[in-house]
């Protein structure tokens, strides 16, 4: 009974362990980048606790940026900084798109973000307050400051906020403010709830299946994940689908059905460090078969 307790508990390590590798190395132009440190654990469930979140300092942040950059690339966003600085106020919003845009290029989600942040404070729209959430999130789930990450889960709760009162109906900001409530913004169920009623409405909407799928999965719910992500893909076969279900039946101890899914996340990506991992992850499941 002891060793089976302690099996599940291993596979459940196991899984998120391999998450971890995956939505960490993962580059938003390509699949994968070279790796890097683990992320700092996030509260599983249940609101994070107001003094988890601090402020988040622009200057700061730029300045941490630019030393990770090239001299040339590092001179150029001064200057759009400088520019946007000495902008009059009706040309702010402008400057700041400039400058998120440049951020992502080289990516750096959080200054990015906080930069969108300012274009949607100038010029109220659902779009922007939407892409600020979307931002922001990927600067929470690249970032591996335990510090930083509180204060980013709220800004795309609060962006997603925004963008749920000017369009209550809009599937995008009902989807993002049930990310962030499972991430820590509010009791995980609620989030969960959102999520369904998003994908009941609209059973296509791939955003929200696959935060549903990836939860099932963090959650050990290893069937339901291979249900959810087997109905992605029935819609729209991408890398991380196919990579998602791997872990589920790998974690299931399907190990055949766990390389099949690996190699076609593998064929999909067409990236060269992901690649490595799964002949890897493959060798080793191939050895237990």
């Amino acid at each position: 009974m002891i060793n089976s307790i302690r099996s599940k508990q291993i596979i459940l390590i196991s899984a998120m362990v391999l998450l971890v590798a995956f939505l960490f190395t993962r580059d938003i132009k390509g699949l994968v980048k070279p790796k890097e440190e683990p992320k700092a654990a996030v509260p599983a469930g249940g609101q994070m606790a107001a003094t988890e979140t601090a402020a988040i300092n622009l200057n700061e942040v730029s300045t941490t940026g630019k030393n990770l950059l090239s001299a040339n690339l590092s001179a150029e966003i001064t200057s759009l900084e400088n520019a946007f600085k000495s902008a009059p106020e009706a040309k702010k919003a402008e400057a700041a798109k400039l400058l998120a845009q440049k951020w992502d290029d080289v990516e750096q989600a959080v200054p990015s973000a906080l930069y969108l942040e300012i274009v949607a404070e100038k010029e109220q729209s659902l779009n922007n307050w939407l892409v600020t959430g979307d931002r922001f999130l990927k600067a929470f789930d690249n970032t591996r400051d335990s510090l930083l990450q509180p204060a980013l889960l709220q800004k795309a709760n609060t962006a997603y906020t925004h963008a749920a009162k000017i369009d209550s109906t809009s599937a995008d900001a009902k989807t993002g403010l049930g990310i962030t409530i499972v991430n820590g913004m509010g009791m995980p169920m609620q989030g969960i709830a959102m999520l369904m009623d998003v994908v009941k409405k609209d059973p296509k909407n791939l955003k929200a299946n696959m935060s549903l799928g990836t939860f099932a999965i963090k959650s050990g719910q290893f069937d339901k994940a291979i249900t959810r992500f087997n109905s992605i893909i029935a819609i729209k076969p991408t890398p991380d689908a196919y990579f998602y279900l791997g872990t589920a039946y790998e974690n299931l101890g399907k190990n055949q059905e766990a390389i099949d899914a690996y190699l076609k996340s593998k064929k999909l990506a067409g990236n060269a460090t992901l690649s490595k991992f799964i002949d890897d992850k493959v060798k080793a499941l191939s050895s237990k078969n």
